[in-house]
């Protein structure tokens, strides 16, 4: 366990988010090493107080904990397989042990994380996946989240260490969930962004800026958000009683905000999406019932 408050932590990859992750712990007092492949890149690092490792090898050697940023898994398995060459992470070519805990914060899929778990356990690392749902110079604020998903013991062990990089928090034992986090985060970012530019859009042919519409839809938008907990509670119980409106009925104002995009020569393409996929499930059935029992869709390849 090395859960103390200044325990030293290696950085691999020094893109502006790996040096933002490095220089957090630093700031922090954590004795930090660091590498790249263009060495160069560590130079404002070492100037600050870290240490360049001259090897991969004496950078993993360094630390209890090493934290991985890298372009891509491929780019993770090219760095620590044999000879910088490992194409395969479920057909390793190299059984060199990796003495470390391994954190990968580089972006990828569910599927690629349990890959990447199952391949650090064979070079007898411990692992855990993450995402960073921050810009680099949010690093080390309370603002910056840093999901993290593997065994809870191996998490618990670093997280004092990571707290030094923001608000850091343990989705379950699944190396996926991070992943899945992450892609689900992007999903209602792009949805509140498309629903705004759509309103957005409509207002600008009748003379109204961004600016003036922005506080109106930002009320709108955490209205919406209060109502997530009872919608969940909903879709978790597989219930969906019409508190509030029937589908039927919001079916009809995706109709109304269809036509007047069509009349005011806005794109119509978002609302009829969401319309097609409201009209299946009423024809299943599911037009008396409230707006969440639209997961059944969602939920279908």
């Amino acid at each position: 366990m090395n859960n103390t408050p200044h325990a030293p932590v290696t950085v691999i990859g020094l893109g502006l988010m790996g040096q933002a992750l490095a220089g957090a712990f630093l700031k922090a007092g954590h004795p930090t090493t660091v590498w790249n492949r263009t060495p160069a890149k560590a130079a404002p690092l070492v100037a600050a107080g870290a240490r360049s490792a001259p090897t991969l090898g004496d950078a993993l050697a360094a630390s209890p904990l090493t934290i991985v940023c890298l372009t891509d898994y491929d780019a993770m398995y090219e760095l620590l397989g044999a000879n910088g060459v490992e194409p395969d992470p479920t057909t390793p070519i190299d059984t060199t042990p990796i003495d470390t805990t391994l954190i990968n914060l580089t972006s990828g899929s569910a599927g690629q994380a349990r890959e990447a778990a199952e391949w650090a356990e064979r070079r007898g690392a411990r692992y855990l996946d993450g995402a960073i749902m921050a810009i680099p110079p949010g690093i080390g604020t309370a603002e910056a989240v840093i999901l993290h998903s593997g065994p809870e013991q191996v998490f618990a062990d670093h997280a004092s260490t990571l707290g030094a990089l923001g608000t850091i928090t343990h989705l379950g034992a699944d190396p996926g969930l991070a992943s899945l986090y992450d892609v689900a985060g992007l999903a209602m970012m792009w949805s509140v962004l498309n629903a705004w530019l759509q309103g957005t859009a409509l207002l600008a042919k009748a003379g109204v800026d961004a600016a003036t519409y922005a506080p109106f839809a930002r009320q709108i938008a955490a209205g919406v958000a209060d109502w997530l907990p009872g919608y969940a509670e909903q879709i978790d119980k597989g219930s969906f009683p019409a508190e509030v409106a029937a589908l039927e009925t919001d079916a009809r104002a995706m109709e109304h905000l269809i036509e007047e995009s069509e009349a005011m020569g806005v794109n119509a393409e978002l609302p009829r999406l969401i319309k097609a996929m409201a009209d299946r499930a009423i024809a299943a059935g599911h037009g008396g019932e409230q707006y969440p029992v639209l997961i059944e869709e969602f939920g279908k390849p």
